[in-house]
């Protein structure tokens, strides 16, 4: 009975549109913990962010649709109040690697940053989150790796695969690539969830999340999973990448989901010859990426330029920045350095705000 009346419930509330986007509360998974009892209503209402401007707005709207079944309680959280799961307690920046296209080289840049990261000395785990075409067994030279799981503090946990300093999973570890590519929103966001809450990461400086192109389910589970220090919005210097990566950039700071956005990188900037590494052919455009930066007030990371080692190392399993010397692994291990300055930037200004506050 009290599971119809929970169910009866959520029908209600599903009248309630989150602000700023075509979704209810009950889609995006805001409304938990529901009980009904004699008294009335109580249930939980889980915002992004604390300060979220529409907190008030969407409590009131829920109140008047429940008015005359009693008290109506609802306990009002923040996710990143939350506790964390225990394979995130030592996680301390997640950084969404995002496009809004394919095709863009999006993966390639997530591997090469993971491991430019790892070269500097920090501890690095990579989810593949690309579902629909998980690439990372392939680009770290590890498609025949068997990751096991594990007990911790009696928690059965997922072992991460270790490669070239960097812990990595996929969903291309346990299935077939061919077959991920046909299911479903929810299959492939649960199959998200499982991967990020129950990895044994134990302690990381960075983990990076490779994300499928576009915006989808998969990115508001994202969100609602893990507390995400930014996303870095990965486009080519072309104006049909560039339009769909300013959709990437109105998704991360949209008010539903309200995560920075660190920065572009321009990848594929332009092609350089590994025999002339002084000469530039900006083959498909010269830095869209750029000037979109600056349009949009957000950092350029970097550029990354296009030369025959990318493609050789990735079919490799060996990422182009283990030759750090390289004119592309150069270009990497700056962007890995940019990012680290872009998040100790975010980290520096929340604490500004916190002590003009008080």
């Amino acid at each position: 009975m009290e599971q119809e009346q929970a169910k009866e419930i959520r029908e209600i509330l599903k009248e309630v549109k989150y602000p700023g986007t075509p979704k209810n509360i009950v889609e995006l998974d805001m409304v938990q913990h529901i009980r009904v009892d004699e008294r009335g209503v109580a249930f939980r209402l889980v915002f992004q962010r604390s300060n979220d401007p529409f907190v008030q707005a969407v409590e009131k709207k829920c109140r008047a649709l429940l008015a005359g079944r009693g008290e109506v309680d609802i306990e009002t959280v923040f996710m990143h109040d939350l506790e964390r799961p225990l394979s995130l307690e030592k996680v301390k920046h997640v950084i969404a690697v995002s496009s809004g296209k394919g095709g863009v080289g999006k993966s390639t840049v997530a591997a090469n940053l993971a491991v430019a990261l790892a070269n500097l000395g920090y501890k690095v785990g990579l989810v593949d989150a690309d579902i629909f075409g998980p690439s990372m067994p392939k680009m770290f030279g590890c498609e025949d790796a068997q990751p096991y799981m594990e007990t911790v503090e009696g928690q059965e946990l997922i072992v991460p695969v270790e490669q070239y300093g960097v812990k990595l999973l996929s969903i291309g570890f346990f299935v077939d690539p061919a077959s991920a590519t046909v299911w479903r929103g929810p299959m492939a966001s649960n199959a998200l969830k499982q991967m990020v809450e129950q990895g044994y990461w134990d302690e990381l400086d960075y983990m990076l999340i490779d994300l499928p192109p576009g915006t989808s389910d998969i990115h508001l589970t994202l969100v609602q999973t893990v507390a995400l220090t930014g996303a870095i919005v990965v486009s080519t210097p072309q104006q049909v990448a560039l339009a769909d990566a300013v959709k990437g950039i109105h998704m991360f700071e949209s008010p539903g989901i309200g995560v920075p956005v660190l920065g572009l990188v321009e990848n594929m900037a332009w092609f350089t010859p590994a025999e002339l590494p002084e000469n530039r052919y900006y083959i498909f455009g010269k830095e869209g990426a750029k000037r979109l930066a600056e349009e949009k007030g957000v950092p350029l990371l970097g550029q990354i330029p296009v030369v025959q080692g990318i493609c050789d190392g990735g079919d490799a399993g060996k990422p182009v920045v283990l030759n750090p010397d390289s004119v592309t692994g150069a270009a990497f291990m700056a962007l890995a350095e940019a990012t680290v300055k872009a998040v100790d930037g975010l980290q520096e200004g929340a604490k500004r705000v916190r002590i003009n506050k008080q």
